[in-house]
């Protein structure tokens, strides 16, 4: 990251009036909190209002906002509605993630449109996903995100366990469960995992590359070919 990136998500970790300490800060940046130490530092110097000190945390004193978020009510709802099942179905940085932009959102709504926050009367169930899937969703998320296959104990609906190895390429979440679309070297094809039916996950130790016929949009073709859209199954 950026030094003038981090400079900003410290910025914005800090909206809300809340307390942040440099540990917080030090673990969700990746970096050292001498690092963080000398950033508060260097925006002190700069006349950013933040107040604090080594050991105890810092806050943003009011008045530094940024020009006021003009949402509209149902645009209001929508997102805390969305950010609330993240929270309860998403994986753990999902789940944080969501969680800090409710609160951002909130610090630089003009009054009225804060108020809807709390007032938005959509809700989610309290269970949610296991810790494990979480963690799992989380995993495969960074493995999209940086093309990094798979290694996969998978259990089938007879409870037949099989070893693949799979390029993940997306996941979609059905309301109950969650599934990876990935490209399974086993059977060279398509295939679709149900989360809860992986046993075992792990780095295969390798990246891929985009292959034509191969990527999530020739997937996508595909479903719409079929009949009823239906998918591959693993």
């Amino acid at each position: 990251m950026r030094r003038a990136d981090r400079l900003f998500q410290i910025v914005q970790h800090l909206r809300g009036g809340r307390l942040v300490t440099a540990r917080m800060l030090s673990e969700r940046l990746e970096v050292s909190e001498r690092t963080i130490y000398r950033d508060i530092a260097d925006l002190q110097s700069t006349g950013v209002p933040i107040d604090g000190e080594a050991g105890v945390g810092y806050l943003m004193r009011e008045g530094f906002e940024l020009p006021p978020l003009m949402f509209t009510r149902d645009e209001i709802v929508a997102l805390v509605a969305g950010a609330r099942m993240v929270r309860a179905f998403g994986g753990a940085a999902m789940a944080r993630a969501a969680e800090e932009a409710l609160i951002k959102i909130g610090a630089v709504l003009p009054e009225p449109e804060r108020e809807r926050i709390s007032r938005t009367e959509i809700h989610t169930p309290s269970w949610g996903i296991s810790d494990a899937e979480r963690q799992a969703i989380d995993v495969m998320e960074r493995a999209v995100e940086q093309r990094r296959v798979l290694r996969l104990d998978y259990r089938d609906e007879l409870g037949r366990v099989t070893q693949r190895e799979v390029r993940p390429l997306g996941l979609w979440f059905w309301g109950k469960v969650w599934t990876l679309v990935g490209w399974c070297e086993l059977r060279d094809d398509f295939r679709t995992f149900r989360i809860d039916r992986i046993a075992v996950m792990e780095d295969a130790g390798r990246t891929f590359k985009p292959e034509r016929g191969k990527q999530l949009a020739d997937f996508y073709r595909r479903m719409e070919l079929r009949e009823g859209g239906g998918n591959g199954h693993a």
